[in-house]
């Protein structure tokens, strides 16, 4: 008799396992389209967006600097800017750029 109780245990117990590994499963499924799958998508557009800077935008650092693309330096990835009314200049790394604040006709 004892035996009989055991084994009916046993099988209550896989179900439950079941059950804890579809909600981990779950859980897992959410969070990644919750937060790493936007996450990844915001971190292509920004690259994008940086990689179409052109000489001539108004850009804004994630500094806060605001200033006009005057070079691009493709081999250092660098971008050269003016800044004020006394357009003072200054190299920026690409990753820097917060924002483009031109906006172009062809942009979508």
């Amino acid at each position: 008799m004892n035996l009989n109780v055991l084994t009916g245990a046993s099988s209550a117990t896989g179900g439950n396992m079941w059950t804890i590994i579809i909600l981990y499963a779950a859980v897992i499924g959410g969070l990644y389209f919750l937060v790493i799958r936007p996450q990844s998508k915001k971190k292509k557009k920004e690259e994008k967006m940086r990689g179409n800077v052109q000489i001539g935008d108004d850009i804004t650092t994630i500094g806060g600097i605001v200033g006009r693309v005057v070079g691009i330096k493709e081999d250092a990835d660098t971008i050269v800017i003016e800044t004020g009314t006394d357009r003072a200049k200054m190299r920026i790394k690409r990753w820097a750029i917060g924002s483009i604040d031109t906006i172009h006709e062809d942009a979508e």
